[in-house]
């Protein structure tokens, strides 16, 4: 069993392509952080102020329902957690990811996608929710990174 883990959150798939390729250049372990209720492209306007992106960013103490909590975390000691840039942070999933297990001693990498912009404050605001992980801010992996590229970056870590 490989004692890394690529968790991830992906609401169109720009982020799951870009995890498959990490935890194939990492030779590491894939995980999807799903939600009890999957989130349709309505639920993702953010040009909407009452969709359900919109709104559950703009409480930043909501935390969506997981689909499950069967992530053996335990077993790992690196986790690569990766997710969209939604309004400059990672989307609240992440925090209700974060809080239902415990990391500590773990070493989290964050890696993220995103359409204009970068980690921003996100490091920050992931961090309360896993107390005794030493999370690190990681790279924005946008476009179609190469294996190469992606190994490299591991490596290098």
């Amino acid at each position: 069993m490989s004692r890394t883990l690529v968790a991830y959150f992906s609401a169109s798939g720009v982020t799951k392509r870009t995890a498959e390729q990490l935890a194939e250049a990492a030779g590491a372990d894939l995980y999807e952080i799903r939600p009890a209720v999957p989130y349709t492209q309505a639920d993702l306007n953010w040009m909407d102020k009452r969709s359900r992106s919109s709104v559950e960013m703009n409480d930043r103490s909501f935390r969506p329902e997981l689909a499950d909590k069967d992530a053996d975390i335990a077993s790992y000691d690196r986790i690569f957690l990766g997710f969209p840039i939604w309004w400059y942070v990672a989307p609240t999933i992440i925090n209700t990811f974060l809080e239902s297990y415990d990391f500590a001693g773990k070493e989290i990498v964050l890696f993220a996608t995103s359409g204009g912009s970068g980690l921003g404050k996100t490091l920050q605001g992931l961090a309360p929710s896993c107390p005794g992980a030493d999370i690190r801010e990681g790279k924005l992996l946008n476009g179609n990174p190469s294996a190469d590229e992606l190994k490299k970056w591991v490596e290098n870590l």
